[in-house]
């Protein structure tokens, strides 16, 4: 589509259009250059009591985030056709032994491995071994 550059109207409102971008151009440049003369905030001297207070804080803001603990008794592999087959009462094989540690996860992480207990009528798990970081990291290389 061509311009009528004697068509007023639309040259009034192109012009228009022009100056009002070229005032968002020179407000955007203001902020730009208020930015830049800002002073840069001053930090505290580094001391051991402030680190100390800092990490009891950190440590309680995180004390309180939920996470899943999951005791994994065992896994399989099943096809399709003999998972439709299950009913009440069939019993799945597991590749875990009986009297084997149980392996105990957060958030599907391995942290420790314990063996079954019951308390109370509830079933729990002692733990008898707690994975190192060296450890977990060696087991995710593997």
């Amino acid at each position: 589509m061509a311009i009528d550059p004697n068509d007023e109207e639309l040259m009034d409102d192109w012009g228009a259009a022009m100056a009002e971008q070229s005032q968002a151009e020179e407000a955007e440049a203001s902020v730009l250059q208020d930015s830049k003369t800002e002073q840069a905030p001053v930090f505290t001297e580094f001391s051991a009591k402030n680190k100390l207070h800092e990490t009891q804080n950190d440590i309680d803001f995180i004390l309180d985030i939920p996470v899943q603990l999951t005791v994994e008794l065992g896994r399989t592999k099943i096809a399709i056709k003999n998972l439709l087959q299950l009913a009440q009462g069939s019993v799945v094989e597991l590749d875990g032994l009986a009297g084997e540690p149980m392996d105990v996860l957060v958030n599907g992480c391995l942290i420790a491995q314990g063996e079954v207990v019951v308390v109370n009528d509830k079933f729990g798990i002692r733990l008898t071994d707690i994975i190192t970081p060296a450890e977990r990291i060696r087991k995710i290389n593997k």
